[in-house]
């Protein structure tokens, strides 16, 4: 049983104003259009929605593990293509506070903290996908740059981005072959963007990126050469957790709205409502809802107070993701024809959902995951 304190429900009420007046009324465009509105963030800001995590002494605002949390989720309900341009900004954010020199933090940690600059994080491709220790994009150490060449794909945020942080295999006298990270800038290293449309999460930019002797200058070297594998699994298990709350954010908005339209749609004379079957479906949407909560609210407890999550974090974002997209299907068998309007969220909402179990480890990875924590036996290779 988790309980709000005082300020933490000041803060999500303060949310849910801004949601609603601010980012409802622009969702259903941007979504058409595939655009995203950058200005907004500025102004999530003030909640803590860019770098809430850091320290105040980084730019933050200390924010828990369970806060935070409670940020995705309501950025979920809102709309789930916001929770992910949060979470891979404050991903890159998080990542330059740990890692950046000094001047990389003026150059490209201040300017994210103020929604100055965008960017991507690329770590898949065509052939690599959970699997990071496979990435077969390389770096080659050549005087005072390094020459980048390979294929990113699935790369959100990568047709907006001005610059990313790119995972690639590294070669030069003090490494051979382990992954390092790089700032690669498109005004200073360009590089080939070619923009993929999805079914879900339109407005993310997601694309597809060709680094062909792409040259980055040996100061844009992010941490040290050939740590990168251990560092991006560390930071999985927030990572999951994030998924997790923006798909009960999400399943929460389809099931009021269910819960709204069964109320005042009527058949036969009758409210919808009042129909066991219709009432079978609200009642199964809420059991899913509330265990997914919980599921991801007791992994972000657990991050607090042991710094690690694994299972709990595995499971939050194996269960609450399918069960998203489970909710999302039965508001539509409760909205019946209307469902299926695309100018009416549940069409969206249905396709984003289903977007989230995928990313950050496939359904059948966490499954794999959660197997080997209960078992002590690895099904993965």
């Amino acid at each position: 049983m988790f309980t709000l304190s005082s300020e933490q429900t000041v803060l999500r009420d303060s949310i849910r104003r801004f949601m609603k007046t601010e980012i409802a009324p622009i969702v259903s465009r941007h979504d058409q259009d595939r655009t995203f509105p950058f200005e907004v963030l500025g102004k999530l800001a003030e909640f803590g929605y860019l770098g809430g995590r850091l320290p105040e002494e980084e730019g933050g605002m200390g924010m828990d593990q369970l806060t935070w949390a409670l940020l995705m989720e309501e950025a979920g309900y809102a709309w789930l293509s916001l929770r992910t341009i949060l979470n891979i900004t404050n991903a890159a954010i998080n990542k330059l506070a740990q890692e950046a020199t000094p001047a990389q933090k003026e150059r490209f940690l201040r300017p994210l903290l103020a929604n100055q600059r965008r960017c991507f994080s690329a770590i898949s491709e065509p052939g690599t996908g959970s699997n990071i220790a496979q990435v077969q994009t390389r770096a080659d150490l050549q005087g005072d740059h390094y020459v980048l060449n390979g294929r990113k794909l699935w790369i959100t945020n990568g047709a907006f981005g001005d610059f990313g942080i790119v995972v690639a295999r590294t070669f030069s006298p003090d490494c051979q072959g382990q992954l390092s990270t790089f700032l690669v800038e498109r005004d200073v290293s360009p590089f080939e963007v070619r923009r993929v449309d999805t079914m879900v999460l339109r407005s993310t930019g997601t694309a597809e990126l060709n680094f062909d002797n792409v040259r980055i200058p040996r100061e844009n070297l992010l941490g040290e050469e050939g740590k990168a594998l251990k560092k991006m699994l560390i930071g999985l298990d927030s990572a999951r957790v994030n998924i997790a709350m923006g798909a009960v954010g999400a399943a929460q908005s389809a099931l009021d709205l269910s819960i709204e339209h069964a109320r005042t749609r009527t058949q036969f004379g009758k409210p919808i409502g009042s129909f066991q079957l219709v009432q079978k479906l609200i009642v199964d949407m809420t059991i899913r809802v509330e265990a997914a909560r919980a599921l991801g609210l007791r992994a972000a407890a657990a991050l607090d107070s042991e710094g690690e999550a694994r299972t709990a974090a595995s499971i939050a974002k194996l269960y609450a993701t399918e069960a998203a997209h489970e909710v999302a299907s039965m508001a539509l068998q409760v909205h019946g024809g209307l469902g299926y309007a695309t100018d009416y969220p549940i069409e969206r909402i249905f396709r984003d959902t289903r977007g989230g179990t995928i990313p950050e480890g496939t359904t059948e990875v966490q499954t794999l995951i959660v197997g080997r924590e209960i078992l002590g036996i690895s099904a993965i290779a």
